[in-house]
């Protein structure tokens, strides 16, 4: 009998429990949230205020002045480049030629000292800009920097020319006032670059090679040890083994890089393991059995013998034959 009312109470309990929600709600009437008029604008002047730090972050994020300071390209994707942190500063414009402006002459111009170097770079490489609309090529070039510019652009090929010299209105102490394009302009003879002339690849240095288009310092690092591992190139053909070589690389090197210098030989009887190694064409492991293979059966008479050597295929051997000597 005591179970039977243990159990109905349990059962009372628990549709109490389902139930109290509605009847709390049913009980207490709902509270509708009111928003008085001096709450409303409180709120007013708190958003306001948000509003205007927001616009003064980002106009020191970008600079106070877009079109005299040309914006700050790149904030994103390029974000990770420290040269974004110089930003672009008040332009200053004059008459200027973007093929033979220095880097201070850019500066000056507006843009900032990595984006005139990177255009100095571009120059240097053998990039010319014959037309004003070439300056949107250069790699992050502001377009709004193009625009405020463009009427101070003095291209020499747009110029009219006198006898061998070029008319451009000369740039120093221009000012604002005297930059019209289409002013009678004085006479200005216009520098040549000198023609690249052919070298001896077997004897030439990293100046030399960095001075071709499209090769920097890493590329001409890798012709050298590729050159100093062989003892010297033989042909033309050989460029094609060096590690990321391309084709304008190829192309430049090819048409500039003769061949006028021996390879040195290596003499292989005495030569160490460490000797042999450098081959670009032979590994640590052939290197080592060739040397034991000599230490165990007497030096090598001519390049047939190296055949006895089972780690040389005939390939390889080849390769071989020009750099050794017995």
């Amino acid at each position: 009998h005591n179970e039977a009312k243990g159990v109905i109470l349990l059962i009372l309990l628990t549709l109490l429990f389902l139930v109290s929600p509605w009847i709390y709600r049913w009980l207490r009437p709902d509270v509708i949230s009111n928003t008085t008029v001096a709450d409303q604008k409180k709120l007013d002047s708190l958003v306001a205020l948000m509003r205007v730090d927001g616009e003064r972050d980002e106009k020191q994020r970008f600079g106070n002045d877009r079109n005299s300071a040309y914006g700050s390209r790149g904030g994103g994707s390029r974000g990770q480049d420290q040269h974004l942190s110089e930003q672009y500063h008040e332009a200053k414009p004059f008459p200027f030629d973007p093929n033979t402006v220095s880097v201070a002459g850019w500066q000056q111009l507006g843009l900032p000292r990595w984006m005139a170097e990177r255009i100095d770079k571009y120059r240097s490489k053998g990039g010319q800009f014959r037309k004003k609309e070439d300056l949107l090529r250069i790699y992050d070039f502001p377009p709004e920097a193009y625009e405020q510019l463009e009427p101070y652009i003095q291209l020499a090929s747009l110029q009219k020319p006198t006898g061998n010299a070029y008319t451009r209105q000369s740039y120093d102490n221009a000012s604002p006032a005297s930059a019209a394009p289409n002013a009678d302009l004085p006479a200005r003879e216009r520098f040549v670059k000198p023609p690249m002339q052919p070298f001896d690849i077997n004897t030439a240095d990293t100046t030399q090679l960095i001075a071709l288009k499209g090769i920097g310092s890493k590329m001409a690092s890798r012709i050298i040890s590729q050159r100093d591992g062989l003892g010297g190139f033989l042909s033309a053909e050989q460029y094609k083994d060096i590690y990321g070589m391309d084709s304008i690389n190829l192309a430049e090197l090819t048409l500039y890089g003769q061949i006028k210098s021996p390879v040195h030989k290596t003499p292989v009887n005495t030569a160490s393991a460490a000797d042999l190694d450098r081959f670009p064409f032979l590994s640590r492991r052939q290197a080592e059995v060739i040397v034991n293979y000599r230490n165990q059966h007497g030096a090598f008479t001519s390049i047939e013998s190296l055949k006895a050597v089972k780690v040389l295929d005939a390939r390889t051997i080849d390769k071989l034959t020009p750099y050794l000597s017995f």
